[in-house]
């Protein structure tokens, strides 16, 4: 069951996924593909707990120059691979340093079709512990039979449960959506 094409399809009509599209095929061809996606992985995480790094990616005002100068720095400090600098930096002379987050999933969503894997993109009003994303990864490979990566998201404004998406197929169980889905069947 080749997952791929479809993945690469819904990835590349993103801007974000552009971006990544391009920065994997890059870190293909170089043989990179895993210090890329560990790069990646680090500065999107950063970006979600430094509010200087998150600053830096949605700062309108900052200059072109500067928004590269900075990135540059973070990408040296945080020892990233060339190819995850030279993207951030291409992010900051486009005036995308916003889409970093999106390109990081993106590329990851890549690398593990890359590898045979199905990525789950799993959205939960608060943060899952390990022993729940343990158990809802054990869930969706009995569900899909091949291995699944949990990409996770929060999203507060989900009252309970959560929502997984794999490719485009989505998986919901949350109670906003039965409440939407309800409300629209009453006005039916």
């Amino acid at each position: 069951m080749d997952h791929s094409g479809g993945t690469s399809a819904n990835i590349q009509a993103s801007l974000a996924g552009r971006y990544a599209t391009a920065l994997f095929e890059l870190a293909r061809d170089s043989k990179a593909i895993d210090a890329v996606e560990n790069s990646m992985s680090a500065v999107a995480q950063a970006v979600g707990e430094s509010t200087d790094l998150k600053a830096l990616t949605t700062n309108p005002v900052l200059t072109r120059a500067d928004a590269k100068k900075a990135i540059a720095a973070v990408a040296k400090a945080m020892k990233l691979d060339p190819l995850s600098a030279k993207t951030l930096g291409v992010l900051a002379d486009n005036r995308r340093l916003g889409e970093t987050v999106a390109v990081a999933r993106a590329y990851t969503a890549l690398a593990a079709a890359h590898r045979g894997e199905v990525t789950a993109e799993v959205t939960s009003a608060h943060v899952l512990s390990a022993a729940q994303t343990k158990s809802l990864s054990a869930k969706l490979k009995a569900r899909v039979g091949s291995d699944v990566a949990i990409q996770t998201k929060v999203d507060p404004t989900l009252l309970g449960g959560l929502t997984v998406r794999i490719g485009s197929q989505m998986i919901d169980n949350s109670i906003k959506t039965r409440l939407n889905t309800l409300a629209a069947a009453m006005k039916g």
